[in-house]
């Protein structure tokens, strides 16, 4: 299923990303509340570089499973 990013992520006043939901990537889970800078990979991604991309996930138990990402 396709998400937009501002659905999953939202973008701190400091220039931090932090989740929306429960998110797993690549294995690895996040929660909102969670936060991180650009140059930083969780699950071997670095959120920022995809900032405001489409996001193809999956939603199972409350945890949206993330694929991948929509080139712009």
């Amino acid at each position: 299923m396709k998400y937009n990013f501002n659905r999953v992520f939202q973008e701190n006043p400091n220039g931090t990303l932090s989740p929306r939901m429960n998110i797993n990537v690549n294995g690895i889970m996040f929660s909102p509340g969670a936060s991180f800078g650009p140059g930083v990979s969780f699950g071997g991604v670095d959120f920022h570089q995809y900032k405001y991309f489409d996001i193809e996930a999956d939603e199972k138990e409350g945890i949206l499973e993330i694929k991948g990402f929509y080139k712009q």
